[in-house]
């Protein structure tokens, strides 16, 4: 069966993430979770007290990140590696989620990480989330979904994953946090967080997550049918 390129972008906390690696097991496709691949480089500019305002000393910085996904068979699970290595834990915590997305909004940021996530998807068979995949990265996407969701619904599920690793956080730092960075990604120059017009809405407030995936898949398996001339 031929193989497409499935899009997924959306505000934070939507069940991008979620719905996007189940989707790729379900349909035997690579799944890229580029949301981890800024956090990384927030994780890196961090821990070598890159000055994000210089332009020289991230230009350097970039150079010097490599970004990798293995698969952990343990717990069925990708998980992202910077410079050889696993920094799925630490890149998921508050702090990191706090600073993200100035440094995502950084157009060398975004160039490098594009241009890496593009020669990820060259023989197509992929999942990809994150904020401008289907109008930036791959504008040729056979498949587009756009994904919000209601703000309190939001922030819970964000809360309830911080829970299960052990960070307490409170309902209002998050609601703040994701207000602040859906003002960032729908307001910076560099590849603004919006909805392609060929992208399908999905407001996942109400749906589980099964839901979710059983809609996208059902999307995925008609589009190739329709480009086999099978429909």
């Amino acid at each position: 069966m031929r193989k497409i390129i499935i899009a997924i972008d959306g505000y934070s906390a939507c069940g991008k993430s979620s719905t996007a690696k189940m989707v790729a097991a379900r349909m035997g496709y690579a799944y890229i979770d580029t949301g981890a691949m800024y956090r990384a480089v927030t994780l890196y500019f961090k821990e070598n007290h890159v000055q994000i305002t210089n332009e020289k000393e991230v230009e350097k910085a970039l150079n010097e990140i490599q970004i990798t996904f293995r698969h952990n068979d343990k717990n069925n699970q990708n998980e992202t590696y910077l410079n050889g290595l696993n920094v799925e834990n630490e890149i998921r915590k508050m702090y990191i989620s706090e600073q993200v997305s100035e440094v995502s909004a950084l157009p060398q940021v975004r160039h490098a990480m594009v241009a890496q996530q593009q020669r990820m998807g060259k023989k197509r068979g992929i999942v990809m989330d994150g904020r401008d995949i289907g109008t930036m990265v791959f504008p040729d996407a056979e498949l587009k979904i756009f994904m919000e969701a209601d703000m309190q619904v939001r922030a819970v599920r964000r809360q309830q994953e911080l829970l299960e690793k052990k960070q307490m956080v409170n309902l209002e730092d998050i609601v703040k946090n994701l207000e602040h960075r859906d003002h960032l990604d729908t307001t910076r120059k560099e590849s603004p967080l919006v909805r392609a017009q060929d992208a399908y809405l999905l407001d996942s407030s109400y749906i589980t997550l099964e839901e979710q995936v059983e809609i996208v898949v059902n999307m995925a398996v008609s589009e190739i049918l329709v480009l086999e001339g099978r429909a």
